[in-house]
């Protein structure tokens, strides 16, 4: 048997379960998860903000080793995975067939199944990372993680720092370019020292909260103050803006930075929030382009994993992730995660 810590409803605690292991088919696998960390959008969903039926076993920021699979199993670079091996793996699988899965949009698409978010089914429960186990359906997307890539650095691979890659890749070229982050989340940070190495030579990083801007200067953001931008652009603006905040208070402001044919990518607003305020003739008379990013596709995943482990010493990517409970103290997790005292909370079973 294994255990799982089962959401029930907003303002309802977790409550730990046990479930037998499954049965695997050809093509499935079970992961010992070693280390989940708390996402926001797990904090939205417990909260309340964000839709989704109930029982869920949340959680997909996961790290963890194979333990079995029946039939042959290969990562994104097509080379063996044998039991012991550490891996994490895709949020979404994608049935690869679908109009949206043939047009370079597998995480739409249309018979999706996603790690931490899918409904609870009593025959495969262990489906998210707040657990001992996960199981993963078949044409799951999976990386290889090495052991000298710590487990705090590692567990976010296949959500903040695949999804800032999916963002980077959107945008094109990165060199000698001048970017805005709006927001020093997990994601800003994120966003800034991958832009870095990207090549993008003025990465100015802001957030309503001085602190975390500041912080931000470790991963790479070279300057706090948007007021800035034009001066250090001789008056034009911004090649490219990344929002993660989701405000659109702050997105309304982004724009603003925008140079003429620069183009602005939201991936933060992933609940409902006010419509925003731009003008179609600004859009039109400045040519500019916005561009949505909601998830990743594999070759994220796979670019994510290199980017760790090419640059996890140059940047403080430990740090993101400020204390660590064991699966029964989930509830306290949860709590602390809740507070907004650090941008990850890592949870051991």
């Amino acid at each position: 048997c294994g255990q799982a810590a089962v959401f029930h409803g907003a303002g309802q605690p977790l409550e730990i379960q046990r479930f037998r292991l499954p049965e695997l088919s050809d093509g499935e696998a079970l992961v010992r998860i070693e280390c989940c960390t708390l996402c926001r959008s797990d904090l939205h969903t417990i909260g309340g903000k964000r839709e989704a039926s109930t029982p869920l076993i949340l959680g997909h920021e996961i790290l963890g080793r194979l333990v079995a699979a029946p039939a042959p199993l290969f990562d994104l670079n097509g080379q063996p995975v044998q039991a012991g091996d550490r891996i994490s793996w895709s949020i979404i699988v994608a049935c690869e067939q679908c109009y949206f899965c043939q047009h370079g949009l597998p995480q739409k698409c249309k018979r999706l199944y996603k790690y931490g978010h899918q409904d609870f089914d009593a025959e495969r429960p262990f489906s998210g990372g707040l657990a001992t186990h996960c199981q993963l359906v078949r044409n799951t997307s999976l990386v290889r993680v090495p052991d000298t890539l710590p487990d705090h650095v590692a567990c976010p691979v296949n959500c903040a720092t695949a999804t800032t890659a999916a963002a980077w890749r959107m945008a094109g070229s990165l060199r000698d370019t001048s970017i805005v982050i709006i927001g020093a989340g997990m994601l800003g940070l994120t966003a800034a020292a991958m832009a870095g190495h990207l090549g993008a030579s003025q990465i100015h990083v802001t957030d309503i909260d001085p602190r975390r801007a500041d912080f931000a200067r470790k991963f790479g953001g070279n300057e706090t103050d948007l007021n800035r931008v034009l001066d250090r652009t001789d008056g034009r603006g911004a090649d490219l803006v990344l929002d993660t905040s989701g405000s659109p208070d702050a997105i309304d402001q982004a724009i603003k930075y925008q140079r003429i044919g620069g183009q602005l990518n939201i991936l933060g607003a992933v609940h409902p929030g006010r419509p925003l305020s731009i003008r179609a003739d600004d859009i039109v008379r400045r040519m500019l382009r916005i561009v949505g990013v909601h998830n990743y596709a594999p070759v994220d995943l796979q670019c994510a994993l290199e980017f760790l482990v090419a640059t996890h010493h140059q940047f403080p990517f430990d740090q993101r992730v400020q204390r660590e409970y064991c699966l029964q103290d989930v509830n306290d997790a949860v709590a602390d995660a809740m507070s907004g005292n650090g941008f990850r909370i890592a949870i051991r079973p």
